[in-house]
């Protein structure tokens, strides 16, 4: 898998830490179908070293709203804490189609963000957090900005036009600047 191809899979989760010591790990998952994405026989990609592989899911349950994995091949807690910090993709053509007005986070990389009145804030270049604290991150002429992804300040999302619309409060836009 090249590079350009690995950018192209989705992030479903990313390994927080190791869980006890038979290799488990604990996901912050990056999706809204955990049972599904993170089931028994699931194969998720991971990038270790500059190494892209396939891990295989041997055993998953959640705990407090995170899934608990095993994975094929990660026995010792020393393999699962050399895992933490990973992230876990799969490829965009495996995912399952989403009902009208839904999106999944990686198809806003590349829209263009613009205020209610027109005004240009730049381009997403990722989205960071996890699910429920979401933040587009925009690069434009005045820098890079984060902005929540919040349906009352993204009030318009056409992924099909590759646009964004927002109505930030007053103020946000010039305190989310990073340097």
């Amino acid at each position: 898998m090249t590079d350009a191809e690995w950018n192209e899979c989705a992030v479903v989760g990313r390994v927080a830490r190791a869980h006890g010591n038979r290799g488990q790990v604990i996901v912050n998952p990056e999706t809204d179908f955990v049972e599904d994405r993170f089931q028994v026989g699931a194969e998720l990609l991971a990038n270790r070293g500059g190494r892209i592989e396939t891990v295989r899911v041997t055993a998953m349950r959640v705990h407090l709203g995170r899934p608990v994995i095993a994975i094929e091949g990660v026995e010792t807690m020393n393999d699962a804490e050399a895992m933490a910090g990973l992230e876990l993709r799969v490829r965009a053509g495996d995912l399952a189609p989403l009902p009208a007005g839904m999106f999944y986070r990686h198809d806003l990389v590349g829209c263009r963000v613009e205020t209610r009145r027109g005004s240009p804030v730049g381009e997403v270049t990722s989205v960071e957090g996890e699910l429920g604290s979401s933040r587009i991150v925009v690069t434009g002429p005045a820098g890079e900005v984060l902005i929540p992804l919040a349906q009352a300040i993204c009030v318009e999302i056409d992924v099909a036009a590759r646009r964004i619309v927002v109505d930030p409060p007053e103020g946000l836009l010039e305190l989310n600047r990073r340097p």
